[in-house]
């Protein structure tokens, strides 16, 4: 008489998910290419903030910082909780990892709809002069990258519901995840070079 084999329990040890940590060279290579792409944005903003003699457009003297700063405890929170529904995958606990996962998805989607506040508030606009530029350049495409990270936790979710789907390994998760850390990590030198910066000018 034969047995059901007990979901996320083939080809690893009992309670613990194999890890496929060889597989993740080529996303890492991915993630350093991005990191490529964002350190070029990093530089010429700051080149152009230090060059340019008329660096904020007209009539604006600053941008107010609570809400980017409520933004970013709430993206870089999301990290850990994004790390523990990992490790709760890693124990074969996918209601736990089901859960935090969610959660996770939740705060980076109040992190997009914070940015969008922020924008529909502003008194420039993309047109507005090199700093209007670049900063919609800059918080934009961090944004799409969000966006992106959302819509990948979400495919992980429906993933999670697959039997066995995570027998032979969550690279998936972990890929997922590792882009994520790297998008808040992103968005701390972000706010650091608009938010931060500007302060001491």
């Amino acid at each position: 008489m034969t047995t059901a084999t007990p979901d996320l329990n083939l080809n690893h040890e009992p309670g613990h998910i194999k890890h496929d940590g060889h597989n993740l060279t080529g996303f890492i290579i991915f993630l350093c290419s991005e990191s490529i792409i964002f350190l070029a944005f990093f530089s010429g903003f700051a080149l152009l903030k230090l060059t340019s003699p008329e660096w904020l457009p007209e009539g604006v003297e600053g941008l107010e910082t609570k809400l980017p700063l409520i933004n970013t405890i709430v993206l870089v929170s999301s990290s850990f909780v994004a790390y523990f529904a990992e490790r709760y995958l890693h124990k074969e606990n996918l209601w736990g990892f089901r859960a935090l996962w969610l959660l996770t998805m939740a705060m980076g989607t109040y992190f997009v709809y914070g940015q969008y506040v922020e924008w529909s508030e502003l008194p420039f606009s993309l047109s507005s002069g090199v700093f209007g530029g670049t900063f919609y350049l800059l918080t934009g495409f961090h944004g799409l990258h969000v966006i992106t990270g959302i819509l990948l936790m979400a495919l992980m979710l429906f993933r999670s519901f697959r039997p066995n789907n995570y027998a032979k390994g969550d690279m998936g998760v972990t890929s997922v995840s590792l882009f994520w850390h790297f998008v808040d990590v992103i968005w701390i030198i972000l706010y650091i070079l608009i938010y931060v910066w500007q302060r001491h000018t």
